[in-house]
């Protein structure tokens, strides 16, 4: 039996599988098992996994499209591994991850989902310059419903008994276990990490270090922006009756904080109308980010009137200002 269990939804995936699953092959850690989730793919997915399935600790599991929570969940009823860790099909693990996540878990009984930090890259594998460097201790439920410290599904390496204390069986879906909701396209994530937080006595505690590679595709900055914040409200809809008092004590908090990240991500993407939307609606929500983390609030701040009065997102602006490459902005015709 492996000691962790890596899973890896795939759903049309052939353009980064493969620099996916050497990642996971090239860990120092030898002891585990990837099992790749087949989601129902239609291009050569299924092709470029072949290859690997010569080493005996990699499996394939093909099932019809049921999404990337789905394909979550088909994965940890498959798993073996004492610990369980998850990696999108377009995302990298650094060679040592795994290693100090099970170093981690082995070392501090009460933790139930271990984390790092993440450097991010392009849809080519390059790194962007930029990092999430998250918070690592003292992460309380309110902790997470603000800043999601965890940052993306493909940094948590759970204890397997963590995640058997948030399974739920949907009366449609009987027997099938859920750890994750099918029902959320996206904000899937941060919805299993505050049930988790909210209803168990499990720690969620990072470790030091950028440990996976979170890729950002061409247009994804600013894709779907609005069905983000509708699937975070409806998340928020969901888990409220777990505890009224949390979530009238920390919504107002938590919903700044999340507009203030699609007003970053919109920026990014050189959306003007939407950052500018999103930050007037989180300066309306709470001064909170404004307070407890004044430097990144401030620089949202400044991104968003660099975008209006420039026409670009600073780090662009200043590329070309080094280059002598500025030109006029156009006029919006009118």
């Amino acid at each position: 039996m492996p000691r962790a269990s890596i899973v890896v939804p795939a759903f049309n995936a052939s353009a980064t599988i493969e620099e996916t699953l050497s990642s996971l092959q090239s860990q120092t850690f030898r002891d585990f098992e990837v099992i790749v989730v087949n989601d129902g793919s239609t291009d050569h997915t299924v092709d470029i996994i072949q290859p690997f399935l010569k080493d005996s600790r990699f499996h394939v599991v093909n099932q019809p499209n049921r999404g990337l929570a789905g394909a979550r969940n088909t994965g940890i009823a498959e798993a073996a591994g004492y610990y369980i860790g998850f990696c999108d099909s377009d995302d990298l693990w650094v060679a040592d991850k795994l290693a100090r996540h099970i170093l981690h878990l082995d070392l501090s009984p009460d933790v139930g989902l271990s984390y790092a930090g993440s450097i991010l890259i392009d849809g080519e594998g390059q790194p962007l310059g930029l990092k999430q460097s998250p918070r690592l201790h003292a992460i309380t439920a309110a902790e997470v419903f603000k800043r999601n410290p965890v940052g993306n599904g493909s940094v948590a390496i759970f204890r397997r008994a963590a995640l058997m204390d948030i399974a739920y069986t949907p009366q449609k879906d009987r027997p099938r276990q859920w750890f994750f909701d099918e029902t959320f396209r996206q904000s899937e994530d941060i919805e299993c990490w505050l049930r988790l937080a909210l209803t168990t006595d499990w720690e969620i505690e990072g470790i030091r270090g950028h440990l996976t590679k979170y890729r950002i595709a061409g247009g994804g900055l600013s894709a779907n922006t609005n069905k983000q914040l509708a699937s975070w409200n409806r998340m928020v809809e969901k888990l409220r009756p777990l505890s009224p008092a949390f979530f009238a004590k920390h919504e107002p908090a938590a919903r700044a904080y999340q507009l203030r990240y699609l007003a970053r991500r919109a920026v990014s993407a050189g959306d003007e109308l939407k950052a500018k939307k999103y930050t007037h609606e989180f300066l309306k929500a709470s001064f909170s980010p404004l307070f407890e983390e004044p430097l990144k609030t401030l620089t949202t701040l400044a991104a968003t009137a660099c975008l209006s009065w420039t026409g670009y997102d600073p780090m662009r602006f200043a590329a070309m200002l080094r280059r002598g490459a500025i030109k006029p902005r156009q006029q919006k015709q009118t």
